[in-house]
């Protein structure tokens, strides 16, 4: 079983950034593929940006992408997510997930593919 534990979120102005960090527990995630997910109020979840166990492979939604960077530390057994640029329809709920990482290269890219999940942290973009 891994625990994960999502932190880092809060209320910031548009235009602000945020780090978003995801601590494991149980096992290493060395050997896990992760991703970050969101959901907003009245909205599907949707994939925000994943990253291989090894770190080499990433995949980021469009609606990120060049402003998000997702990364991970497997010493510290967590997983980040680095947001710049924010706007409002950043605003919501964010989850880590981990699933068992097959190949080196491979990014969980739906949310079905993953095995564990943390509580979510809120983001809020507002002025």
């Amino acid at each position: 079983q891994v625990q994960l534990v999502e932190s880092g979120g809060g209320l910031v102005q548009p235009g602000g950034s945020l780090r978003l960090s995801c601590a494991a527990s149980g096992r290493t995630i060395g050997s896990y593929a992760m991703g970050w997910f969101r959901q907003a109020p009245g909205k599907q979840r949707e994939t925000v940006a994943a990253i291989s166990w090894s770190g080499l492979a990433t995949y980021y939604a469009d609606s990120v992408k060049g402003r998000f960077t997702i990364s991970r530390d497997n010493a510290k057994n967590t997983l980040y997510l680095q947001m710049n640029s924010l706007n409002a329809d950043d605003t919501a709920v964010y989850y880590c997930a981990a699933t068992s990482g097959g190949d080196p290269l491979y990014t969980a890219r739906r949310g079905f593919e993953y095995q564990y999940w943390g509580q979510g942290t809120q983001v809020t973009v507002s002025s």
